[in-house]
């Protein structure tokens, strides 16, 4: 399912010894040295730094301890997952769930959703949020996840070559420190932005944080705009250690505890759905329909 050599490799990262990662593989020193240097080569960069006290991680290699981890549990779970369609091959639908993709509102619906069709049943799939892991799984939407809700745009999804239901506009919020001034506020104006650092993420990844830029750059010089390249823990994380001011969506309010979200008297919005594939499963196409139509008895 995974090259080997990621075993070897978290193995030595969590001994900090080639010696002591030997010991636990059954193997010798050599041969786990070995396997590092060809995982290294094959990479093209150091993982580890060695010195004659063991092994220490090297900047890149820390990053890909983080990954690699990730990558051998989703194998392993995608091998559960396997084994249980065999078991119960029909119905069962697997909905990806990480920091910024809420399940909560489909959790709170399966009781109508199940009404419709007693046979549907679902299963949650964690996944860590990172740009590789949220483009492997939309482009890929039916191989180990079937279904992700999230905020999304069209050039998104023409990109990521999926599709997407969409249940409503939610409206485009600031993220604040507890301790911000701004924090007492029920909603915020834009001159309460002015002279605040404004963290908007990079151009090009959704249409209507593009039109926010565009909308801030030529009315409101006085906010200043700071890039980031995607939503992530850090980025909610380096929000409310810099005081500053993250756009976001209502539906992160339980992200960082830390962090409050407050509405903001503008016209922007962003389109709220759940992502799929452009061609999918006959459960899929159902559970579609049905939240569909739940959705429109709602509004």
């Amino acid at each position: 399912m995974y090259n080997h050599q990621l075993n070897t490799f978290i193995m030595v990262a969590d001994s900090g010894s080639f010696n002591k990662a030997s010991e636990e593989l059954y193997v010798s020193p050599n041969a786990v040295m070995k396997q590092i240097n060809l995982l290294e080569s094959s990479l093209g960069f150091e993982l580890f730094v060695r010195t004659h006290r063991g092994v220490r991680l090297t900047p890149a290699g820390e990053s890909f301890y983080r990954d690699a981890k990730y990558l051998i549990q989703y194998a392993k779970d995608s091998i559960v997952r396997a084994e249980k369609m065999v078991a119960e091959p029909k119905h069962v639908l697997r909905i990806g769930t990480s920091l910024t993709t809420p399940v909560q509102f489909l959790v709170s619906l399966w009781p109508q959703i199940r009404q419709h069709n007693p046979d549907l049943k679902f299963e949650l799939v964690s996944f860590e949020n990172t740009p590789e892991n949220a483009r492997e799984i939309m482009n890929h939407f039916g191989r180990n996840i079937d279904l992700v809700a999230g905020i999304y745009s069209e050039n998104m999804l023409s990109e990521r070559h999926c599709a997407a239901l969409k249940l409503y506009d939610t409206p485009l919020c600031a993220a604040v420190s507890l301790q911000h001034r701004l924090a007492a506020n029920d909603e915020i104006t834009l001159a309460d932005l002015f002279d605040e650092k404004v963290m908007l993420i990079q151009r090009g990844y959704m249409r209507a944080f593009d039109e926010v830029r565009n909308d801030l750059a030529e009315n409101y010089p006085r906010i200043q705009i700071e890039d980031f390249s995607f939503f992530d823990v850090n980025v909610f994380n380096k929000c409310e250690n810099d005081n500053a001011v993250l756009i976001a969506v209502d539906e992160w309010k339980n992200v960082h505890p830390l962090l409050k979200i407050i509405p903001i008297s503008w016209g922007h919005t962003i389109p709220m759905g759940i992502l799929h594939s452009d061609k999918p499963s006959a459960d899929v196409e159902e559970f579609l329909e049905i939240i569909g139509n739940i959705y429109a008895m709602q509004s």
